[in-house]
């Protein structure tokens, strides 16, 4: 059970477009970015990080903590007890496209039916993960935590997916069009035969999209791959 006053924190289960949300519960994780930076450590600035998230989710969280899952504005998904220290895993660099390397361990009991708060509960603007200070929120986190069933909050955790290992050989799928961008980009490169560089959307329409769909992403992930990951505070 929870005791109360400890911290309640708010973390961003992503776009509706690209949302992660079920790979916080698969996996029993919560996760942030911008990752590809590398793990975070005291010494690192918080622009390498595009702004303090990365360093109050590594820091100041604390198992025991609660993490609830936000999609949207101000809908809950899921609470969670916070059951690790910070993490940083590799296999979690490309969820839906986004970086999300790191991590804490939550134990998170999906909500039965979604929880909505009035709007600004969690800020006109919820950043991707931050304290929670409203009282309504916060009392509703406490007294889902104390009340019954509690047996999700010393549950197992599940594993940890485990990061593939670099490949020998390109896979059957992606051999035509590796093969074709190997055939291209010298032609591309040649300034008299094309004259100017090839622009962003011929590289996606001729590179991106073929490869994102021999990959297996269905078309409506694959026809938007342009949205750059974690560059909004809402992300």
């Amino acid at each position: 059970m929870i005791v109360r006053g400890r911290p309640v924190w708010q973390v961003s289960g992503g776009p509706a477009s690209r949302s992660y949300a079920e790979m916080f519960l698969k996996y029993g994780v919560a996760l942030i970015g911008p990752g590809d930076a590398g793990p975070w450590t005291p010494e690192r600035d918080d622009n390498e990080f595009e702004g303090g998230f990365v360093r109050r989710f590594a820091s100041e969280v604390a198992a025991g903590d609660v993490f609830l899952l936000r999609t949207g504005i101000a809908t809950l998904a899921a609470v969670g007890l916070v059951a690790s220290d910070y993490l940083y895993v590799n296999a979690f660099d490309d969820v839906n496209g986004w970086d999300l390397q790191h991590a804490r361990r939550v134990r998170w009991c999906r909500l039965p039916e979604a929880q909505a708060f009035e709007s600004a509960a969690f800020g006109a603007n919820p950043p991707r993960c931050s304290r929670v200070w409203n009282k309504a929120v916060v009392d509703f986190a406490e007294r889902f935590v104390n009340s019954p069933p509690t047996h999700w909050q010393t549950a197992s955790l599940p594993a940890i997916l485990d990061e593939e290992p670099p490949l020998e050989d390109v896979p059957d799928a992606l051999r035509g069009i590796v093969a074709q961008t190997g055939d291209l980009v010298p032609l591309l490169q040649d300034r008299q035969a094309f004259g100017e560089p090839p622009s962003e959307d011929e590289l996606i329409a001729h590179f991106v999209v073929p490869f994102l769909r021999a990959l297996g992403w269905p078309p409506w992930r694959s026809s938007k791959p342009c949205p750059a990951p974690q560059r909004t505070a809402t992300s």
